[in-house]
């Protein structure tokens, strides 16, 4: 039958014209030409030989063999050539051509598909919708249903699309692909013009490729690596699938989206991140990955917070399956810090992940009670090596971060505020200092702290300075927080903003504020105490002049606490303690103090405040009993000295026996009490035993309280020194 087949071929070979003339010079054998048609009688004769190859093979039990194919295919493709000057049947031609992608042996098929992708622009549009009525056209039943063949999809008409840069439709993508994914899990060698329709495909309708090949392989098995590295190895066409990935991989744990098929399959998250590890590896992402570097650590930070928080069950099960197939010995966690690990080294951090690891950052990172310390250490390693990447970062998270309720705002605020200072904020300092005061008025601690952080770095700019004048209000609030380090920042930003010469502190927050300086003078953290004696004076020196009068008051009230810590043993508070006392003075309008606190003759101002202010002499006393609990001896000499003083001006006043009471109560608590200590007990033993035995004692409260005192405490003498058991009480 072969044989009568090649026969056949005869027709295809034309006469060449000789000249009468002269005789053809002998030379060596080449192959035979072929020539132009020289009428329709020969073009009928070809036509008809072909009709007859047509029938022949159209029977599905007779196959071409193997010495009849190739001869064919060479003998089509050169007759082919030669249907230039006659385009009108070129097209023609072509369509016959198309059933022959469809043959089962190779070599027929490659033959068909060089004449088609080499002659198809010569045929013209009437060719283009030959071939997508070609593609149209499929199996009317499938062969499978577990094959998921689809009815407008076939093998051959992927091959088609390999050459003629058919790009299929969106809702062709999700079966085509399927068959694309089988083909490459069969044992066949897989064909380099498939990988090419695959990226052709990727960069058409990149979220169904996406999306398909997560559904059909969510394991990333070896043909869907074989595909993903494919991907990878084109960063145009990474680029526009990272987009479709980092969208399944913020939905955790798993993303619903429909594809052109209208499958809503859910797609597990981790399984994108799977796909990214894979891309990563293939050297030519480089500039794909940079470009979308923020959002892709972004996210990978948002996984490694959800795998560490909330464990599931379908997630368990999912990742075992991935283990299996990649030999993974690590939890879901783990190996969102191995992809992010993998990206930095990618984007050439390397310095990053050694500096991270020498730190414990990454350990840290796992534990959910310090993820956003790691995540702030990981902006500072990154700021020293890629400050453009972080500020990148950084207004990505702005973005975020601009809307409340996101759930892993604090490792994000964490990043934030550690590249803050490079950022450029003249377009979005609003929304800055908007989000700033909102998390000043968080629940959270640490939530408040990292707003107080960033306030501290915004408020250098004089412009932002002034508008943060409208956080002044919560700015005071904070002031009573328990955290030390909190009042402190929030100390900070108060007088950083009051450094700006154009700045005044107004009627409406001077009194709150100086009211919650004042007890701030005796915090037990030395730096706040001296921040808000510092502040104090800033807010009497600035305060405009509506709000002077009412700042008259606290103003009178500071000054006996700053006058007994001008003897503390902190240099720098005592300094700042007499400087400030020198200007409440001055503000006060206090001339006498004014000039004994520049002399330096502090042991004279007490004595001088108490004669201007007899008659505050036993609210002056009260105030300073706290300071008789002070760790510091030179704090609690100055307040014995003081009260002691108090008390000689109390004589005659109404509520001199209860305050005497309260003294005595007071100093008794002193475990090792001095000598000044023990002189003054003794004189307010003595007075207040004087005025208990008066007939004109209108107190029994304060007589009742002094028994308990004079109970509870040691005997006294008159003399100071302390009294044997049988001396009694004078």
């Amino acid at each position: 039958m072969a044989g009568r087949f090649l026969n056949l071929f005869k027709v295809f070979r034309w006469k060449k014209k000789r000249r009468p003339e002269a005789a053809p010079v002998q030379q060596p054998e080449k192959p035979k030409q072929f020539q132009p048609l020289k009428d329709a009688a020969d073009a009928e004769v070809v036509r008809m030989s072909l009709c007859v190859f047509m029938n022949v093979l159209q029977h599905k039990d007779i196959l071409v063999a193997s010495t009849t194919a190739p001869r064919l295919a060479e003998e089509l493709v050169q007759l082919f050539d030669h249907l230039a000057e006659d385009r009108s049947q070129a097209a023609e031609h072509l369509r016959r051509a198309l059933p022959y992608l469809e043959n089962p042996q190779e070599s027929v098929r490659e033959a068909a598909i060089r004449f088609i992708e080499k002659k198809k622009d010569a045929a013209g549009g009437g060719f283009s919708n030959s071939l997508k009525k070609f593609f149209a056209c499929g199996k009317t039943e499938k062969e499978d249903p577990n094959k998921y063949r689809p009815l407008d999809c076939t093998t051959a008409s992927i091959e088609c699309a390999e050459w003629t840069n058919y790009i299929p439709k969106a809702d062709q993508v999700p079966e085509m692909l399927r068959i694309m994914h089988q083909r490459l899990a069969s044992p066949q060698t897989a064909n380099v013009r498939l990988f090419m329709n695959i990226l052709r495909m990727a960069e058409e309708h990149p979220a169904g490729v996406v999306l398909t090949l997560l559904r059909c392989a969510p394991t990333c098995d070896r043909a869907a690596t074989m595909i993903w590295r494919t991907i990878g190895s084109s960063s145009p066409t990474v680029e526009k699938v990272l987009p479709t990935l980092i969208c399944v991989m913020e939905d955790w744990p798993v993303h619903s989206m429909f594809t052109s098929d209208g499958d809503d399959t859910n797609v597990f998250a981790l399984a994108a991140t799977l796909v990214i590890w894979v891309i990563i590896q293939v050297p030519k992402c480089h500039e794909a990955m940079h470009k979308y570097a923020p959002h892709l650590l972004v996210t990978l930070i948002v996984q490694i917070c959800e795998s560490t928080a909330h464990a599931s069950e379908e997630v368990d099960t999912f990742w075992k399956k991935c283990q299996e197939e990649h030999h993974l010995n690590i939890n879901p966690s783990r190996f969102a810090v191995q992809t992010m690990k993998a990206l930095l080294c990618r984007l050439r951090c390397e310095n990053v992940v050694m500096q991270m690891a020498r730190k414990h950052g990454w350990d840290t990172v796992l534990c959910a009670h310090t993820q956003h310390y790691a995540v702030g250490l990981l902006a500072r390693e990154m700021r020293r090596d890629v400050i453009p990447l972080c500020c990148r970062t950084a207004i990505h998270l702005l973005g975020l971060l601009s809307t409340e309720g996101h759930r892993w705002d604090l490792p994000f605020l964490a990043f934030l505020v550690e590249v803050l200072e490079y950022l450029d904020l003249r377009e979005c300092s609003e929304s800055v200092l908007e989000m700033m005061a909102r998390y000043l008025q968080s629940e959270c601690r640490e939530r408040r702290r990292l707003a107080l952080r960033g306030l501290v770095v915004l408020i250098r700019d004089r412009l932002l300075a002034r508008r943060m004048c409208i956080l002044s209000q919560r700015l005071v609030d904070v002031l009573g927080d328990e955290d030390a380090e909190v009042v402190r920042m929030s100390l900070c930003v108060f007088m950083n903003v009051l450094q700006h010469k154009d700045i005044l502190v107004a009627s409406t927050t001077a009194p709150r504020l100086a009211e919650a300086l004042v007890q701030l003078f005796d915090h037990d953290n030395s730096n706040v105490q001296l921040l808000s004696i510092q502040l104090f004076e800033k807010v009497i020196d600035l305060v405009v002049d509506e709000g002077k009068k009412p700042l008259k008051r606290i103003a009178n009230h500071s000054l006996l606490p700053l006058f007994i810590h001008c003897h503390e043993e902190n240099q720098r508070v005592a300094n700042a303690s007499q400087k400030t006392l020198h200007c409440a003075a001055g503000f006060l309008k206090r001339t006498k103090l004014k000039q004994l606190v520049k002399k330096g003759q502090l042991s004279k101002f007490g004595k001088c405040l108490l004669a201007e202010d007899r008659s505050q002499a036993a609210e002056h006393l009260r105030r300073a009993l706290p300071y008789l609990e002070n760790p510091q001896e030179s704090v609690r000499e100055a307040a014995i000295r003081f009260i002691g003083m108090a008390g000689q001006c109390l004589k005659g006043q109404p509520a001199e026996l209860r305050v005497l009471t309260q003294a005595l109560e007071a100093m008794s608590k002193d475990d090792s009490p001095s000598s000044s200590n023990l002189e003054v007990q003794a004189i307010f033993g003595q007075r207040s035993s004087e005025l208990r035995s008066s007939p004109g004692l209108r107190d029994p409260g304060s007589q009742e309280q002094y028994q308990e005192t004079v109970k509870r405490g040691p005997p006294f003498s008159v003399t100071g020194a302390p009294a044997t058991a049988d001396a009694g009480c004078s």
